[in-house]
């Protein structure tokens, strides 16, 4: 059995936390059972690895989530790239091509797909094992878990089952789907023994391969990655399950939550008040997450969230809380916290003056034994002041190193690199006609690699 997680999200649910490249599945607001924060991405991994799912289980992702999937998880893991974001159906056709052609894994394989983030207990992954058993007793096209639901939620899909499943059967045979129903009609399908639809789904590859074979789409990675944008942009729910002829699916008894909106995450979380700041006075279910080091101070108000990021701040009734994704669908704002595999970054300051020009300044931090990879700009100049730590640096070959306060200039299409002895913080000050994240063209990013062109 192989298992692909889904990690997608535009980052507006749990705005300002949240962003393009930090999806709501890397705050690090969770506790575990050693009283560190963790994310829902962490939290996720390690129940997978506790099954002994760790070596068979390969993420889906938008080149935007790369980074931040190497600094949550380490370096090796197996990753899928979208070439652009689409929907369901596309990442997950891209990783059926991905296991079949690169991975050369067998077409008799039961594949599992899932989200990247659910909050569960550890029963849910050894439950989800069971998948491949279903698919094989069954012989149906798809094997799908469903939650057993402990209320009649507006919020959820259900999956409906036939009326003529044996008792002892450890599967329903499903009769049809429907999404978000109103609470009647919720509480009506659960005396049916509907089940809430928690976006786990189980087939064999050749299933899907069959499918894409049948529509002319690609079934070699590299050619269904250029032909990427040629698939439809839907959810695997519409293109594929809706039209399947025999799906079965395995009810779960256990806990089970969508942690997408603020009112249903800080649910799980402990603390009420996360970073700098004072909750005093009358006030109930109300947190207070800060990630800046300006203190927040809350008197006498209830059922609050107040979210603070250099993105921006958030207060809100958490009832309200979910309106914040329509009214930030239109925000185009850069990301201005980001974690990469090497460290994080913090966009301190930023301006564009009349003529054109921009400067912008970061606050950088690389973690000890990490490296940048080895690049140049074209559109920026970039002067680096190094605050902390120590550790060497490569410009336009060159090797030496460096420490707290030294200074270096860094010119446009210059090549450097930098990797931290210790623990480095750097102040970064970039000025130039266009200052993106995308002007980085990427030569090496293994250091020894690094050390042996700079040695030719």
């Amino acid at each position: 059995m192989k298992v692909v997680l889904l990690s997608g999200g535009s980052g507006k649910r749990l705005w300002p936390l949240s962003n393009e490249s930090r999806s709501k599945q890397f705050l690090k607001v969770l506790e575990n059972s050693e009283d560190e924060r963790e994310s829902m991405v962490q939290r996720v991994w390690g129940q997978i690895s506790e099954v002994g799912l760790r070596e068979h289980t390969y993420i889906a992702t938008s080149k935007s989530q790369v980074e931040m999937i190497y600094s949550q998880l380490g370096n090796n893991i197996d990753i899928i790239v979208e070439p652009e974001r689409r929907d369901t159906f596309p990442a997950i056709a891209l990783a059926a091509t991905y296991l079949y052609s690169v991975q050369g894994i067998s077409l008799n394989e039961t594949i599992v797909v899932m989200p990247v983030d659910p909050y569960v207990d550890e029963s849910f992954f050894h439950k989800m094992k069971e998948l491949e058993q279903v698919l094989d007793e069954s012989g149906a096209n798809l094997a799908l878990m469903g939650v057993k639901p402990t209320y009649p939620s507006e919020k959820y899909g259900y999956i409906v089952p036939t009326n003529a499943t044996p008792a002892d059967q450890p599967f329903v045979t499903v009769h049809s789907f429907r999404e978000k129903p109103r609470e009647e009609e919720a509480l009506a399908m659960i005396e049916q023994a509907a089940l809430w639809n928690c976006g786990v789904f189980a087939f064999k590859l050749d299933f899907l391969i069959n499918i894409l074979i049948a529509h002319n789409y690609p079934i070699q990675f590299d050619e269904m990655s250029k032909q990427y944008g040629r698939l439809p942009k839907n959810s695997f729910d519409y293109e594929i399950v809706e039209k399947a002829n025999h799906i079965v699916a395995l009810p779960y008894e256990g806990d089970w939550k969508d942690l997408g909106t603020w009112n249903t995450l800080t649910e799980e979380i402990e603390t009420s008040l996360i970073g700098k700041g004072i909750i005093s006075g009358d006030c109930h279910n109300t947190h207070v997450i800060n990630e800046l080091e300006i203190p927040i101070t809350l008197l006498n108000l209830s059922n609050v969230i107040v979210a603070a990021s250099p993105d921006g701040i958030l207060v809100s009734d958490k009832a309200s809380s979910p309106m914040i994704k329509e009214v930030m669908k239109h925000s185009d704002q850069r990301p201005m916290y980001e974690e990469r595999r090497w460290g994080r970054y913090r966009v301190l300051d930023y301006l564009k003056y009349p003529d054109g020009k921009e400067v912008l300044t970061k606050r950088i931090c690389v973690t000890k034994g990490h490296n940048l990879s080895y690049q140049y700009h074209l559109l920026r100049d970039e002067v680096w002041t190094v605050i902390a730590g120590g550790g060497e640096m490569v410009v336009d070959g060159k090797h030496f190193f460096i420490k707290s306060g030294d200074v270096l200039i860094i010119s446009k299409a210059s090549r450097h690199s930098l990797r931290a002895v210790t623990e480095m913080d750097i102040i970064e000050v970039q000025t130039g006609s266009e200052l993106i994240e995308e002007d980085v063209v990427r030569l090496a990013y293994d250091w020894e690699e690094i050390m042996q062109m700079c040695a030719v």
